[in-house]
């Protein structure tokens, strides 16, 4: 299939000319024009609140930027001066991943891989520390990605976009790499080549000082590379040498930071633009050349047929390279999983996988809803997307003309390699926050980086009887923002199957899980699924011996089971799972709250001095910078609280790092001023003692 869209879909947020962000927000992003331009009047409004970096790369457009947009210049950056650098750092190392035997028998190990770009505000919009909105792109199925772009770039606004610290530190705690983007618009969406040249400009000694400063913004702001897409035209052959000579040096430069390096399929050695659909003598000079690799990947334009994407894999050979370093573009803005794609071209069922591919704007899942779509709705979209129609990927079909959802041809990785492990389902966002099963805010929110690790194989359930509806329901929790949600007859035992996992177990180890029924649901009896041993086979159940749990009854409320898990021998755990047991005949609604693996109990150092560095008021509500010094010791993440005359603790928000914006703080009756506390949180979601500050109003 030779694709051939037109460019103005594809990039109708990116893409946009010198205007202002109401001109650079999609549709996919929630709203449209309108939604851009009340975010950017809000961060024109509170110049405290904190966002995504972005530059050009020297020189700055003509005019002045729209409401809530700044112009900076990348050359001029210097980590000292940037009020925001603390707010932005991402703390969460890349986790290392292994990968089970695979859910079912058609996803290969080690042949194709996954990219995703995806946008999650415009350019200028990102806000560094969340927000107050539940409706917000959170991805979780990270077990089938290799690589994340946070897309992003715009003549109006910035061609330089750096990740946000809550992504990145999400797809680190899965192992995935987050790049930032490098975007040099076609002349028809307010290009200049005079951006190109500043980004290659070399100084007196033959050297790329923008090279070494993206190289510098990577390594202080904690991400892992960059996506560069060089798409003014205009170019010539010596421009396209000095960019050539550009990436090398920023590879190279990088390579010591474990930095990588993909480039997009557009200005050729010629210095032109021409899409080319393949990797071929026009683009090789930018993926290798003969001194070597140039760029660690190519993402190769949607204008690909079957035929110049398996040259293309032979060519990668030929230079030395795996043909899974070249991603083939899926656009699925528009139409999501009804999107057009040959994937035989890429992905063939009956032989080796041709190349990798990279989805353009997988967001989709979000965008495609309408308004008023809740996060329930988002996340039931998100799960069809990338395990099939059929929702569990031990049995994902589409191997024919339709959809072909990821789980069918990639298998799933694991971090679960070391203990402690708990999750409390918790997906980044959700309409409340809660704390043993009680909500401390009634307000909605996103903060990736307070995300779980979640269960990949969604929703794989193994069972004689009826199938349940399985999902992450944000209804109620146990703490944060969502919980696992079981529904069904249930008239046989149902395995759900959770975590592929490399965990050791023995004397020691205790399982906790935390669990209740809904008003409404039947008894059940649940059963804790354990196999020390991987499953035999693709497709196949791994060997489950089961631990009983008890039966709960409705109106129990949560309840806290820990089970030793000695009787088990010591091994290795490879997979755990639960099987649940209706009673009575009538439907279970069953919710799992929080799941641990552990030898012992620990609870974090405190963090200390919690300061005001920073704050506003308008209107009667209040908007704050915080910051304090690290606890000692492991920490998972720290939570902020607001602490009332009464007694009650409100919260505000948790972050990884060590700096936190809030807003919408209000006097309480008289009170002199607010008390505002941080508390460390451990891997096991235990707690430390507050550091505290006040707030005078």
């Amino acid at each position: 299939m030779n694709r051939q869209p037109s460019p103005v879909p594809r990039r109708r947020v990116l893409l946009a000319g010198a205007g202002t962000a109401a001109a650079l927000l999609g549709p996919s992003l929630g709203g449209g024009a309108a939604v851009a331009a009340d975010r950017a009047r809000a961060g024109a409004a509170d110049p405290l609140q904190p966002y995504a970096s972005y530059w050009f790369p020297d020189s700055l457009p003509a005019g002045t930027p729209g409401e809530g947009i700044t112009w900076r210049s990348l050359a001029a950056w210097a980590p000292e001066h940037d009020r925001d650098l603390a707010f932005n750092t991402a703390t969460v190392p890349l986790a290392e991943r292994f990968t089970p035997v695979p859910a079912n028998t058609t996803a290969r190990a080690g042949q194709a891989r996954i990219s995703a770009l995806a946008a999650f505000d415009h350019t200028a919009g990102n806000p560094s520390q969340g927000s107050a909105t539940a409706d917000y792109y959170a991805p979780t199925h990270w077990a089938y990605l290799d690589e994340l772009v946070f897309w992003g770039g715009s003549s109006g606004e910035g061609l330089i976009l750096a990740p946000n610290a809550p992504v990145v530190d999400a797809a680190h705690r899965h192992g995935v790499p987050v790049l930032g983007t490098v975007f040099l618009p076609p002349v028809a969406y307010g290009g200049q080549l005079r951006w190109t040249r500043d980004l290659v400009r070399k100084d007196a000694a033959g050297r790329f000082p923008l090279a070494a400063k993206l190289v510098q913004v990577a390594t202080v702001y904690g991400f892992d590379g960059w996506f560069l897409n060089a798409e003014t035209g205009g170019g010539d052959s010596a421009l396209a040498a000095d960019m050539q000579a550009f990436l090398r040096a920023l590879r190279a430069a990088g390579a010591g930071h474990g930095l990588r390096i993909t480039w997009y399929d557009a200005m050729n050695r010629t210095g032109q633009v021409g899409w080319q659909g393949a990797l071929d003598e026009l683009n090789r000079p930018f993926f290798q050349d003969a001194a070597g690799p140039v760029a660690d990947s190519l993402f190769v334009d949607f204008r690909w047929s079957a035929g110049r994407l398996a040259d293309s894999g032979r060519l990668a050979e030929q230079l030395g390279r795996s043909r899974y370093e070249l991603w083939a573009g899926v656009d699925v803005e528009a139409a999501g999983w009804d999107s057009d794609t040959d994937w035989d071209a890429i992905v063939p069922a009956d032989r080796d996988h041709v190349v990798s591919y990279g989805f353009y704007r997988p967001e989709w899942t979000l965008g495609h809803l309408p308004e008023g779509r809740t996060p329930g709705e988002f996340h039931a979209a998100d799960d069809r997307f990338w395990s099939g129609e059929g929702l569990d990927p031990t049995r994902p079909g589409g191997t024919g003309s339709g959809w072909r959802a990821p789980a069918t041809a990639v298998a799933d990785r694991s971090t679960l390699t070391t203990l402690p492990f708990a999750t409390t389902f918790n997906t980044g966002h959700g309409l409340r926050w809660y704390e043993d099963g009680a909500a401390t805010s009634a307000t909605p929110w996103n903060h990736l980086g307070l995300q779980d690790r979640l269960p990949p194989r969604r929703w794989a359930v193994r069972t004689e009887g009826p199938r349940p509806d399985v999902s992450l329901d944000f209804a109620d929790a146990w703490r944060g923002g969502s919980s696992l949600l079981v529904r069904g007859a249930l008239d046989a035992p149902a395995t759900l199957e959770l975590f592929s996992a490399r965990l050791p177990t023995g004397a020691a180890s205790v399982l906790d899980l935390t669990h209740r029924l809904d008003p409404a649901s039947g008894p059940v009896t649940v059963e804790v699924a354990l196999a020390l041993r991987e499953a035999p086979a693709p497709g196949e159940p791994a060997p489950y011996a089961y631990l009983p749990a008890g039966t709960l009854e409705p109106g129990a409320g949560w309840r806290t089971t820990s089970l030793r898990l000695g009787s088990l021998g010591p091994g290795t755990l490879h997979a755990l799972g639960v099987r649940l047991t209706g009673r009575g005949g009538t439907a279970v609604a069953w919710r799992l709250g929080a799941l641990a693996v552990r030898e012992t109990t620990a609870s974090p150092a405190a963090p200390s001095g919690l300061q005001v560095i920073g704050s506003a008021t308008t209107d009667g509500a209040t908007a704050v910078r915080l910051s304090w010094r690290r606890a000692p010791g492991p920490v998972r993440h720290y939570e902020l609280y607001r602490r009332f005359p009464d007694g009650r603790r409100e919260f505000l928000g948790g972050t990884c790092g060590t700096a936190f914006y809030a807003s919408g703080l209000r006097r309480a009756a008289k009170e002199p001023s607010a008390c505002l506390e941080v508390r460390a949180v451990h891997e096991l979601f235990t707690v430390s003692k507050p550091s505290r500050t006040r707030l005078p109003w």
